[in-house]
């Protein structure tokens, strides 16, 4: 019997095995197509529930499959399941156009969407309806057969490079490894750093010395803290030519594929180009929106980075007569800088953030604002043996989510922090169908004498990740694809960004930065430094994520198809916010997974807009306080149960009561 094709709430891990994916995605894929066949044939006149309804409905049991597959190839995989979803994602890709070319079925959605001023539809049911009818006019419902065949050929197409890509990327982090047998070569590395890295030597079979690889709990501690500047160099080089090295493991010639056949598929769609495509279901609304918003914060930032960088070459040059500042410094002098100015460093701050208190403080948080409680249980199937697994409930111990926590690395697990889903939220005959949401993340581990012990940037991250978490286990709508997350991409990280603002406030520290040894909270003058420190070096951060949203924008905001040399390219897109010298061994678009491989393309800019709403919501908490509960409740009912349900600036709006200002990101920045 095939766990996967028999109904299941929770997922089955323990029972699934790789050869039962393919036969359990070809039979739901088969029951799916006779559900839409079965709306496409049925001879009474279209209505909104027996076709807008029908559809959205439709497909459950393909959906559920496919998010347990998936998952487990970002955070369990391993070359079976790689290949599999080489062979899936083509099918899947097909029978997405099989309903989307559909002719007799957008029929029979357009028949509803033309009489929708007369149906009397909800708001929810009115924007489900237009999603519906653009998944199809968007798509290419409109097109003739040869530009529909086309259309097929193209996505079938982009969803083996998407794969192909992203493997790549894994491949390459996993292959590097830097293995040190002298202690001198780890000079300036926190003790706990140097048992990390002994203990992974020993984990990838060397009996002695030290292991430093390009995962982040890694990498990062070994760029920040290391003397060693010839060994920051060689890593930092293989860190920024992952997938760039004219080799099987090359991406190159995969992204301007990619490019090139997003454009094509766009133009084939009558936009202009994927950009435009894209944007015109995001709050930004089109490239030159994007632009203008990008060169805005451009002008108010460079000339704060500018600053910022020229300090930090003075002091590298003071401190260690350092005459030209390159890429594999900025960390090390930074912290350095850092540690001078606030008299800070990550090594005070982790004994505060033992891993455990601060899942428990970030629950803490949750508690106060939206009154959730969380209850860890043992009886939940996990994919490994690293996962957490806890029931959430309300007030009223109604239950309201399964959330699942995996935090550590490993050499299945793609790198970063995600937030995803295993069961979509929805209500349906009386029920509401209540989520099963997980968070993904790369931190560090455990030694043998410590426990999980986070810097403050891992700190963050976990509060991010757990911002989009509760989007997803607040959800409260009647449809599945307007619930949680299913909105608009750069309004989906507001609940992610503006939850970070808690781990700055002494209010929220205090109930969880406890020291892991004494018990001990926090000093309030490490809080002080914490919010001082907050702003460091702003002007040169804000620089590279406007660098990353320009260089989205160069590769989808334009017609690509002249483009040959992907480096090139990246330094023409890179040239006005540059501020280190270049390093012609590393390309960033070659490893740039959000844009190449996740649904980021065109939308990186989403996260610098998130930040003026975050910024702007967060300095409402401020004005009536960190866990007022009017505040909280109301960016809940609003903002985290809404989903998709309304355009986002509507339920911003309700939220706040007015559109959000670009000057509460800059005020917060000190970059006005």
């Amino acid at each position: 019997m095939n766990p996967l094709l028999s109904p299941f709430d929770t997922a089955p891990f323990s029972q699934i095995k790789n050869e039962h994916f393919k036969p359990a995605f070809l039979q739901s894929i088969e029951d799916a197509r006779a559900e839409i066949d079965a709306i496409t044939n049925n001879t009474e006149a279209p209505t909104f529930e027996n076709t807008v309804e029908a559809l959205e409905f439709s497909g459950h049991q393909l959906d559920r499959i496919s998010s347990v597959f998936f998952n487990l190839n970002s955070a369990e995989t391993n070359e079976e399941i790689q290949k599999i979803a080489q062979e899936i994602s083509p099918l899947l890709s097909e029978f997405s156009n099989d309903i989307t070319l559909n002719e007799n079925l957008f029929k029979r959605v357009k028949a509803v969407y033309d009489q929708k001023d007369d149906l009397d539809l909800t708001v929810e049911q009115n924007t489900l309806l237009d999603k519906k009818y653009k998944s199809f006019s968007r798509n290419g419902a409109n097109l003739s057969e040869d530009k529909k065949k086309r259309l097929r050929e193209i996505d079938a197409k982009l969803a083996k490079l998407n794969l192909t890509f992203g493997e790549n990327v894994l491949a390459e982090t996993n292959k590097f490894q830097l293995h040190l047998t002298d202690e001198a070569d780890l000079d300036g590395l926190p003790e706990g750093e140097k048992e990390a890295a002994a203990q992974l030597a020993i984990s990838k079979g060397k009996e002695d010395g030290w292991m430093i690889t390009l995962d982040y709990p890694s990498y990062i501690p070994f760029m920040k803290y290391a003397k060693n500047r010839e060994l920051r160099k060689k890593l930092s080089l293989a860190f920024g030519s992952k997938a760039f090295h004219n080799d099987e493991l090359d991406n190159q010639e995969n992204v301007l594929k990619i490019a090139k056949l997003r454009f094509e598929r766009a133009k084939l769609l009558g936009y202009k180009t994927h950009a435009n495509f894209v944007l015109e279901e995001r709050m930004a609304e089109t490239p030159e929106k994007v632009h203008s918003f990008l060169n805005e914060l451009l002008e108010k930032a460079k000339p704060a980075a500018e600053r910022e960088f020229k300090q930090l070459e003075d002091f590298a040059k003071k401190l260690d007569h350092i005459d030209r500042l390159e890429k594999w410094d900025s960390s090390y002098y930074s912290e350095k800088l850092k540690q001078e100015l606030f008299n800070l460093d990550d090594e005070k701050l982790k004994p505060y953030f033992k891993l455990e208190n601060v899942i428990n403080g970030v629950f803490k948080v949750a508690e106060n604002l939206f009154d959730l409680q969380f209850e860890e249980v043992h009886d939940i199937e996990k994919y490994h043996e690293e996962v957490k697994t806890y029931k959430v409930y309300d007030i009223d111990k109604n239950f309201i989510s399964l959330f699942y926590a995996d935090f550590h690395p490993r050499a299945g697990k793609r790198g970063g922090a995600w937030m995803t889903s295993y069961k979509s939220q929805w209500k349906r005959n009386d029920e509401n169908v209540r989520p099963h949401i997980s968070n993904v993340c790369n931190f560090t581990p455990s030694t043998k004498s410590k426990p999980s012990l986070l810097t403050f940037n891992e700190v963050t991250t976990l509060f991010h990740e757990f911002g989009h978490g509760l989007h997803g286990m607040l959800a409260n709508t009647t449809y599945p694809s307007l619930s949680g997350t299913s909105v608009f991409w750069d309004f989906v990280e507001l609940p992610s960004q503006v939850l970070e603002n808690w781990c700055y406030e002494k209010e929220a520290l205090e109930l969880f930065a406890k020291h892991y040894e004494t018990g001990e909270t926090i000093p309030m003058e490490l809080v002080k430094k914490i919010k001082e420190s907050a702003t460091f070096q702003e002007g040169m951060q804000t620089l590279r994520q406007l660098s990353f949203g320009l260089l989205d924008m160069s590769w989808h905001g334009i017609d690509p198809t002249s483009i040959t040399n992907v480096k090139a390219h990246e330094e023409e897109a890179f040239k006005g916010t540059n501020l280190y010298p270049a390093t012609p061994e590393t390309c960033m678009s070659t490893a740039f997974s959000h844009i190449f491989q996740g649904g980021y393309s065109s939308g990186y800019y989403s996260y610098k807009w998130a930040e003026v709403l975050d910024a702007d919501a967060f300095a409402y908490f401020k004005e009536k306080g960190i866990f007022n509960k009017e505040v909280a409740t109301k960016f809940k009912n609003n903002v985290l149960s809404q989903g998709g349900t309304e355009n986002p600036m509507i339920l911003y709006k309700r939220f706040r009561g007015a559109e959000p200002k670009v000057e509460a990101l800059l005020e917060r920045a000190g970059l006005l």
